[in-house]
């Protein structure tokens, strides 16, 4: 694969980027303001804060982290935040379920995937592409 460039930073910075852009567009479009009083009636409540908190704790993973991951602005944070919720939802709501039959296992591999791109990211950070990288090498 001589032909592939060996740029870390590039990689980190597409995974990154392809974490954010996939978690808003696929979760966080949908929680947007607009849909706030359909989702608030019907969210599930994992750990019994009420639906309407439980709904405000997914908003901000999905929706503002999402944005957060793909400018790279707080990418650690963003990832931990973003890690702790998913992992609740594949726990409470998935039952872990990774592959397999019956409800709610659909979701496992993806869930997964996301786990591991956003664990990459708390520990690497958001790379040298990212606001994160510009901010501290000012100063």
């Amino acid at each position: 694969m001589s032909f592939v460039p060996k740029r870390s930073e590039a990689g980190l910075s597409l995974l990154r980027v392809w974490a954010g852009v996939t978690l808003f567009l696929r979760h966080g479009w949908e929680k947007r303001p607009a849909h706030w009083t359909m989702f608030m009636a019907h969210f599930p409540n994992p750990l019994h804060i009420g639906g309407s908190a439980s709904f405000l704790v997914a908003f901000f993973s999905d929706f503002v982290c999402g944005i957060l991951l793909i400018i790279g602005l707080g990418t650690r944070w963003a990832a931990l935040y973003c890690l702790c919720n998913i992992f609740v939802a594949w726990a409470f709501i998935h039952h872990f379920a990774f592959t397999g039959r019956g409800p709610q296992t659909d979701h496992g591999e993806l869930i997964v995937l996301y786990l591991g791109m956003l664990l990459t990211l708390l520990i690497a950070g958001g790379g040298r592409y990212s606001l994160d990288a510009k901010i501290t090498s000012k100063r």
